[in-house]
């Protein structure tokens, strides 16, 4: 029996329909592909009529994938980017990072899958806006948050390591234009994901990771995605950017630094900011807005520094000292694929679960690109002496 006829009509039919859509393809220009009707399309789609493999060959090529990507069990058939494109003034650039994003979470999954790999969620639930000040409802959110996570009012050294290990987010880090900060997306099938731009600074990625986790948090059905210097025009963004905020900067830990960095001064000055921004893990910028808002300092105060000078990293690396960390994320993102799914892809490939041009396939990526992240994991691999040993 053929993979075809293996699988329920209505399954096939609602692949075909997430294909169809992700490849931007009207259900008429469908029909007129395989010489049917839309209404026929339609049926299709609602598995109340069975495709044959002719009819189905020729809209796989249609919709740029492969009878065996539509057929195949371990296959994740998402919507991603369909949703994305509903969004008012998206833009190109934000679609294609969009299927960016769909394309590295599809791939991680169906390597999963293959390899009986187990991700653990361990999601917040939804707190969906209330009426009222939504600045109050992001800090008792991100205050519910950490206070779950175990941060207490500690800063957060790495938010992505938080959102992958802890809460089980899929997280990526590529290179994006530099208009687009960040994507988030909740899906059924695989979760909730996070693309964010290594072009950006790591606090400003801090930021945009905190960002998203809002939209997690608050409106998790809906796709965001977030631009450089977007205006505050909903009370969604109002909540999102408070949210990170606090989740960042949490205002007792901050009023309890401001006053330990500034003990004994009787004016504000870069130092004390480049302390404390290192410190939170957060901008320069994004630090002076916090102890403004809570009443720190006088609102105004960065607008004054940046018409007398700025903050500048040289400024930084002349107080910090050793303490100043290069950004390692950067060398990461040069990486064709996250590291865990370089591992994923070479285990699957040494347990010949894919070949090399299956793989490829899955992964986007040219035979020369996947050859040197096969080869890489193999050299590694070749340091290790014996299996795991489970201790009981």
């Amino acid at each position: 029996m053929s993979s075809l006829e293996m699988m329920p009509s209505h399954l096939v039919g609602e692949r075909l329909r997430q294909a169809r859509e992700g490849a931007d393809v009207t259900q008429a220009a469908a029909g007129k592909a395989i010489d049917v009707a839309r209404t026929t399309i339609v049926a299709i789609e609602k598995g109340e009529r069975k495709i044959r493999l002719g009819e189905l060959q020729k809209l796989a090529q249609l919709y740029r994938t492969s009878v065996n990507a539509l057929l195949r069990q371990e296959s994740v058939h998402v919507d991603l980017v369909p949703r994305f494109r509903k969004l008012p003034g998206k833009g190109v650039e934000a679609e294609r990072a969009a299927e960016l994003m769909a394309s590295l979470a599809k791939a991680e999954v169906e390597l999963e899958n293959l390899l009986g790999v187990i991700r653990p969620a361990s999601l917040p639930p939804e707190r969906p806006l209330l009426n009222g000040d939504v600045n109050v409802q992001a800090e008792n959110d991100a205050s519910e948050l950490r206070q779950r996570l175990g941060l207490g009012l500690a800063p957060i050294p790495n938010l992505v390591s938080v959102l992958e290990m802890d809460m089980g987010v899929r997280v990526y880090v590529r290179r994006l234009p530099p208009t687009i900060s960040g994507l988030f997306a909740f899906d059924d099938a695989i979760g909730a994901c996070i693309l964010l731009n290594a072009n950006h600074p790591r606090e400003r990625r801090n930021n945009s990771a905190a960002h998203e986790t809002g939209h997690l948090i608050a409106t998790r059905q809906k796709p965001e995605v977030l631009h450089s210097g977007e205006e505050e025009n909903s009370r969604e963004e109002r909540y999102a950017n408070a949210f990170a905020r606090a989740l960042l900067t949490p205002a007792r830990a901050v009023m309890q630094k401001f006053a330990d960095v500034t003990a004994g001064a009787d004016k504000l000055t870069r130092k004390h900011i480049i302390v404390l921004a290192n410190y939170f893990l957060v901008s320069r910028e994004a630090m002076v807005r916090r102890i403004e808002e809570l009443g720190l300092t006088k609102r105004g105060t960065w607008d004054w520094f940046e018409a007398n000078g700025g903050i500048t990293d040289e400024q930084v690396r002349q107080v910090l000292g050793d303490q100043f960390v290069q950004d390692e994320a950067k060398a990461e993102a040069d990486r064709p694929t996250t590291l865990r799914l370089n591992l994923l892809s070479a285990e699957a490939v040494r347990r010949d679960l894919l070949s090399e041009g299956q793989l490829a396939r899955l992964l986007h990526l040219d035979r020369v690109d996947l050859r040197a992240l096969l080869d890489a994991y193999n050299t590694d691999a070749d340091e290790v002496d014996g299996d795991f040993q489970r201790l009981g």
